[in-house]
């Protein structure tokens, strides 16, 4: 194993255990990002080109079905649902079980023991599983498909033309695509008094080459002023038809967060992508946000801006002059 490999699996297993002791303790919202965080490391590396990549193709059959397991585990401390769900006990099969032995109760205890036993404790299942033959997973879980995703800003250091795109959708065999990006969307969180939950219905978006667009999606962020995310990262499914100029997806995005618990300047990022074919990648190729005193129940269009996103929001422009918009319907819940 090279000191790069040993030092990824390192930081990982660290962050998986960061990740199981907030879900022990009942600090459901810190085991939320850690999770989601390790997750979409996971999934990068799951994804990344051979050459580039510390792993085997097996190995990374491996890391994709860990992060379905954080994704599970994370979807299902927000579900207000007791069936079926994906337990802590569950995720616990990929760490070593002397790891969670009972330990007293009073704070220093609760703080210093873990870190403790982990100095002693052998190599944690988690890597292991990684390491080691396919079949010792305990899950019968799926990676998601590995389809290469953009980072935002990377593509604008590839060689592009939007001319390109047209006619795209015919070229290749249907055939040869990679399978469809599932969604991610989330549940519902649990009401509290006071508080306000938001649900957004994505209804539809106008582009003008709507009809050349394939495998389209809309991932949906909550980011504060630094670009930095206040919420997991939820991905729509593929969108449910196209028609003339418009993508209709009619999708319901939970937001993760109660309003009032949203930081000043905050902002909810919708990065609409789709696949190139020609390239073999998944691209962003527009986005639009919605800022906090846009927050107001009913129907709302807002405009699209050119990518690379910028989640700062200080250098936009508009995706085209055209009366093209991101359809959207927002519904406030407050007990």
């Amino acid at each position: 194993m090279s000191e790069v490999t040993r030092s990824l699996l390192q930081r990982w297993g660290a962050s998986f255990r960061r990740g199981a002791d907030f879900d022990s303790w009942g600090q459901l919202v810190e085991a939320i990002d850690e999770y989601q965080i390790l997750a979409r490391h996971l999934q990068k590396e799951a994804q990344a080109q051979h050459n580039n990549s510390e792993f085997t193709e097996e190995q990374k059959k491996t890391i994709g079905k860990i992060a379905t397991c954080l994704e599970l585990r994370s979807a299902a401390l927000q579900s207000t649902q007791s069936q079926e769900e994906f337990k802590l006990e569950d995720l616990k099969k990929l760490e070593p079980s002397n790891y969670w032995k009972p330990i007293r109760l009073d704070m220093k205890h609760i703080l210093i023991a873990p870190l403790q036993r982990r100095q002693k404790s052998r190599t944690p299942l988690f890597l292991k599983n990684i390491l080691t033959y396919n079949k010792e997973f305990p899950f019968d879980v799926q990676p998601v498909p590995l389809r290469r995703i953009l980072a935002p800003g990377e593509e604008e250091n590839l060689e592009f033309e939007e001319d390109e795109e047209e006619g795209g959708a015919g070229a290749g065999s249907p055939d040869s695509f990679p399978a469809r990006v599932p969604g991610t969307l989330l549940p519902r969180l649990p009401s509290e008094p006071g508080m306000t939950l938001l649900t957004i219905r994505i209804e539809k978006i106008g582009l003008k080459d709507a009809g050349q667009c394939i495998d389209p999606y809309i991932t949906v962020s909550v980011k504060d002023l630094n670009g930095i995310d206040l919420t997991p990262v939820q991905d729509t499914p593929v969108a449910a038809r196209k028609e003339d100029t418009y993508v209709h997806f009619n999708v319901d995005i939970e937001l993760q967060k109660h309003v009032e618990k949203l930081t000043k300047g905050a902002a909810i990022f919708f990065e609409f992508k789709h696949y190139k074919p020609k390239k073999r990648f998944t691209s962003t190729k527009c986005f639009a946000f919605m800022e906090m005193d846009e927050i107001k129940p009913g129907p709302i269009v807002i405009e699209l801006y050119k990518k690379p996103t910028d989640f700062k929001r200080k250098k936009l422009q508009l995706l085209t002059k055209k009366p093209l918009y991101l359809h959207l319907h927002q519904t406030l819940h407050k007990e």
